[in-house]
């Protein structure tokens, strides 16, 4: 007799990636494709700072996202595609004008269309729970695709102009990735940093303007190989990891066969992890209910703050990736309160690649600068008399038969001295 599936198993494998799992297995049996499913998140071997960042931007969205800086072939865009099976439920809005009840408690019955006004009024919601998704951003992409802009279909089928989304607006609440980051046009990743970091950005085409939401959790992967970023945009991450190749033999063993039992048989491999894969999923919504909760120990803050000072870090943006880190991560471990070894644990993440020399020797040549500066007018006011104003110069008066004599606070030639001549 079959031993019967616990109540527990029962809802995982009715509900969550299982479930969707399962029925893709059954309508996809004859095709055998391991691209239809994602590698699990956890069944990467190692990378575990990859790991840790990765989850804690999904669980606190104001870290201000990852960077993924390795060698290519070190799983940085297979964990991130993993990341699709561990993603909570968020509201997302129905209407086609992204109304929320946000915009009633800010603007009243004004801030929403009127068919939302109307829902509103009959109680009936506005949003709906949807899974968060992951948006890839194609490297070919042009701005245009990026922000959105006047939509070529509408305008050559119905000949009108009318402002269509980009590719930011479609990641609202989703979790925007872009692989080899450091690639991308300037102009482009300028426009996502802001837009991130905003939660919102505005679109102009002539007489037309848009604004869209875009509270984007952001993710980039770049090999340094293939050049760096730009210190504004670096700057612009939250967390930074540094993803190796193993280097212990047993660990590239089982990446090795891991690999390969996922290519051979890719359903059954996913399956086996699928558990697993769920009880992940469960604590990560969990603690994103718990994050707003979550405050510092005493002293906490005031000791990371003391770290930054001493590393001479100028930028405001370490200490709020610093502190959010260490929220989400005391929530993820089911606590209400941030101590020290949180901060400790983040601060590499946080912090690395957050020194510069060059606005130390910046900052200090320009205040060697303002320094001649101000020697240079206290200069001048020692020279002046007691009252501010420069002494009057010597007069000289005339004599009776029109020759000017001096006055007699001038020295006369006699009482000058005389210039000693020396011999050779």
């Amino acid at each position: 007799m079959a031993k019967r599936r616990s109540q527990l198993l029962e809802i995982l494998y009715s509900k969550g990636p299982a479930a969707a799992i399962l029925q893709s297995a059954a309508k996809d049996r004859d095709r055998g494709l391991a691209s239809n499913l994602r590698y699990p998140f956890l069944a990467i071997v190692g990378q575990s700072e990859m790991k840790i960042a990765l989850i804690l931007a999904l669980i606190n969205r104001a870290i201000g996202g990852v960077l993924l800086v390795g060698a290519r072939g070190t799983a940085k865009t297979t964990a991130v595609r993993g990341l699709v099976d561990l993603m909570p439920i968020v509201e997302r809005s129905t209407c086609e004008y992204g109304c929320e009840p946000e915009d009633l408690y800010r603007y009243g019955m004004d801030g929403v269309c009127s068919d939302c006004a109307r829902k509103l009024g009959m109680g009936d919601p506005i949003t709906s729970p949807e899974l968060m998704r992951l948006v890839e951003l194609p490297l070919n992409s042009r701005l245009e695709d990026v922000v959105g802009g006047i939509s070529e279909r509408v305008a050559l089928e119905q000949q009108r102009v009318m402002l269509e989304r980009g590719i930011l607006s479609q990641a609202d609440q989703n979790l925007l990735y872009i692989d080899e980051v450091n690639l991308l046009d300037d102009m482009i990743i300028d426009a996502i940093l802001d837009a991130a970091a905003q939660g919102q950005y505005t679109v102009r085409r002539g007489p037309l303007a848009a604004t869209y939401r875009s509270r984007l959790t952001l993710v980039g992967s770049m090999n340094p190989e293939e050049g760096n970023l730009r210190p504004q945009i670096q700057d612009r991450f939250g967390l930074r990891v540094l993803v190796r190749g193993a280097s212990d033999s047993a660990e590239r063993l089982e990446i090795y066969r891991r690999a390969k039992t996922y290519k051979d048989k890719p359903y059954k491999f996913v399956l086996d992890w699928a558990a697993e894969t769920d009880a992940a999923a469960f604590e990560v919504a969990e603690a994103r209910k718990r994050l707003s909760r979550v405050v510092f120990g005493q002293g906490v803050e005031a000791e990371g703050l003391r770290w930054i000072e001493q590393l001479k870090i100028d930028s405001h943006r370490a200490e709020m990736t610093l502190f959010e880190a260490a929220r989400a991560l005391a929530a993820a471990d089911d606590r209400l309160e941030v101590t020290l070894d949180d901060l400790r644990m983040v601060a590499p993440l946080a912090l690395r690649q957050r020194q510069t020399d060059f606005a130390a020797k910046y900052f200090a040549a320009q205040q060697e600068e303002d320094a001649k500066i101000l020697d240079v007018v206290a200069g001048g006011k020692k020279k002046k008399g007691s009252s501010g104003r420069p002494k009057p110069a010597a007069k000289a008066e005339s004599s009776p038969n029109g020759q000017s004599r001096q006055s007699e606070s001038a020295p006369k030639p006699a009482d000058l001295p005389k210039a000693e001549v020396t011999g050779d």
